[in-house]
């Protein structure tokens, strides 16, 4: 099978990291305070605008500053090494498809592989800039996905991909029912297995 991963809160426990630069940026950059917003709908992999109340400007400020240190920083879920190369010692394709984008400050491809091979996870295509996960997904044969990501979750379901939704802070109270919710990687696991047999 191919196997469609996203990394950030996926593979790796980005949100930690993320969050506490980000209340850094707002309380000592902007000098404001460090209450979040929680009304704002957290569909995207950059909840920290909504919950800070940025303005583009300042996302672009925010990740100019600390967006390297944080994708270099951030360590990888328990368990989700050892699964994601079990898939692949199975005889499976991993394709690692994110979001991560472009910056002008830095190279974000060098630096995702650096941090792949850092923790040796073993994957057969690495795919940059994934606004449209579906799409990708769908030319590259993708049979099963996984992401934190509601919305592309969403997409990438309807797009008759069978998808799962790993279970974050951020997405803890969305819902569709075309989505299967996993809460570790041994239970993603347990889940694909399940999926195997049935299939």
């Amino acid at each position: 099978m191919n196997i469609g991963i996203d990394i950030d809160d996926t593979i790796s426990d980005t949100y930690e990291s993320l969050f506490n630069y980000a209340q850094k940026y707002t309380i000592e950059d902007l000098k404001r305070s460090g209450k979040i917003n929680r009304n704002g709908k957290l569909y995207t992999h950059m909840y920290c605008t909504t919950l800070h109340n940025w303005t583009k400007e300042e996302e672009k400020d925010f990740l100019d500053k600390y967006y390297e240190t944080i994708l270099n920083e951030v360590r990888p879920k328990r368990y989700s090494v050892e699964v994601i190369n079990k898939l692949k010692e199975e005889n499976n394709n991993i394709y690692i498809i994110t979001a991560r984008f472009n910056s002008d400050k830095f190279n974000v491809e060098e630096t995702t592989q650096k941090w792949l091979e850092k923790y040796g996870i073993k994957y057969d295509k690495l795919f940059l800039n994934s606004d449209n996960k579906a799409k990708i997904s769908k030319e590259n044969n993708v049979d099963i996905f996984i992401d934190d990501s509601f919305k592309n979750c969403q997409e990438l379901s309807d797009a008759g991909i069978k998808t799962y939704i790993f279970d974050t802070r951020i997405n803890e109270n969305l819902e569709y029912d075309k989505l299967e919710r996993v809460y570790s990687w041994i239970h993603l696991y347990q889940e694909i297995e399940k999926y195997k047999k049935e299939a």
